[in-house]
């Protein structure tokens, strides 16, 4: 079939929106119409060449829409569902998938993160060219081909730029809270980056009922949308006060329970294990480039006993996590509206990353 796609063909240049051919879905298929597309920084990192990876290809992994046809052998979603995609689909048989722990699936290592269809199959097409997909679900699109486990199918009374968040953004937030972290009520939380994954760690936090929620970032925008989703108290880096004092001053000189950071940097994993109280945690949800490499001080780390957790797309089980976060937004206690601050057309879609790279806050959605 005729689509239009956003496809990047040398990464460093902008994506070029073009007509595109896509095959029908195979066996275990699905095609979905996308209906909005969060901009995510891992599609930022991708089209700037921040991680090395063969084009042409299609970006986009937060996605939401409606399937529109199914191919053999698919038993768990209909045509017509309302889905959330997953960028992770889970094999259910290695032995990750048997622990519980799905987003660590061995599967993803060879089809997924190689931008690969789980079948192996290419689908999509431009300028004579195979066009690979995005971790596997390529939403910078009109229609997508995915995995039957890549599509999680929700209700259809919700809107769609907000459920297109919950497919990365909402689910590696409140994840990293809920399963890698797992934060107890009057835990003190430090959040470094008030961006789509701080928001939703925040938020998380808030959820759990954390006492002390602390917001960190370079920009005030960011910050006062921290406040917003459940922060208790801001600091506004680059205002002449020091990070680590300012947590120190907040936490009674003790430091955080728990750290997140959501930026990944050398600068802020150094940052956030300084800002850890003895016998916390750092959960680092951040990605950083391929070649990025943070140091600890080693010593202090062994005798305060402070503990480094990295966490992955939630570090849960999305198929049943997604659910869990749609009840909770139905239920008035996830803000999901309010992380879309900015919608675009397609054709907009380098306005959106522009944008996404300004750290201008919050979340930008691809609408249809």
């Amino acid at each position: 079939m005729h689509i239009h796609a956003a496809i990047l063909w040398e990464q460093g240049q902008p994506l070029s929106v073009e007509p595109a051919e896509l095959d029908g879905p195979g066996p275990g298929e699905l095609l979905v119409e996308i209906k909005a597309a969060g901009v995510c920084h891992s599609d930022l990192h991708a089209a700037r060449g921040d991680w090395a990876m063969k084009v042409p290809v299609v970006l986009g992994h937060e996605g939401a829409g409606i399937v529109r046809e199914v191919g053999p052998s698919v038993t768990r979603v209909r045509e017509g569902d309302h889905v959330v995609l997953c960028w992770a689909p889970a094999c259910g048989v290695c032995p990750p998938c048997k622990e519980g722990r799905a987003v660590l699936c061995d599967r993803l290592e060879k089809v997924t993160y190689r931008n690969k269809l789980p079948s192996g199959a290419a689908r999509l097409h431009a300028r004579g060219k195979d066009v690979a997909p995005f971790l596997g679900t390529a939403c910078f699109s009109d229609f997508v081909i995915v995995s039957e486990e890549a599509a999680v199918p929700v209700a259809q009374d919700l809107r769609f730029d907000a459920l297109a968040t919950l497919g990365c953004a909402v689910l590696t937030g409140v994840g990293a809270v809920t399963n890698a972290a797992r934060v107890t009520a009057g835990s003190r939380v430090v959040v470094i980056g008030a961006g789509g994954i701080g928001l939703n760690v925040i938020q998380g936090a808030a959820i759990d009922k954390c006492d002390l929620i602390i917001a960190i970032d370079l920009r005030p925008a960011p910050l006062a949308l921290a406040t917003q989703f459940g922060a208790t108290h801001t600091v506004h880096v680059g205002t002449g006060v020091g990070v680590q004092e300012a947590v120190r001053e907040l936490t009674g000189g003790r430091g955080a329970d728990f750290v997140f950071d959501t930026v990944g940097s050398p600068a802020t994993l150094t940052t956030a294990i300084a800002c850890t109280r003895k016998g916390g945690a750092v959960v680092l949800t951040g990605l950083s480039r391929q070649d990025a490499q943070g140091s600890i001080p080693m010593f202090p780390f062994v005798m305060q006993e402070k503990r480094l957790i990295g966490s992955v797309y939630g570090s849960g089980q999305p198929l049943k996590d997604i659910p869990r976060l749609v009840s909770l937004y139905q239920d008035g206690r996830l803000k999901l509206n309010e992380l879309v601050s900015r919608t675009y057309a397609l054709d907009k879609v380098n306005d959106a990353l522009s944008a996404l790279a300004a750290s201008d806050g919050a979340r930008g959605v691809i609408r249809w």
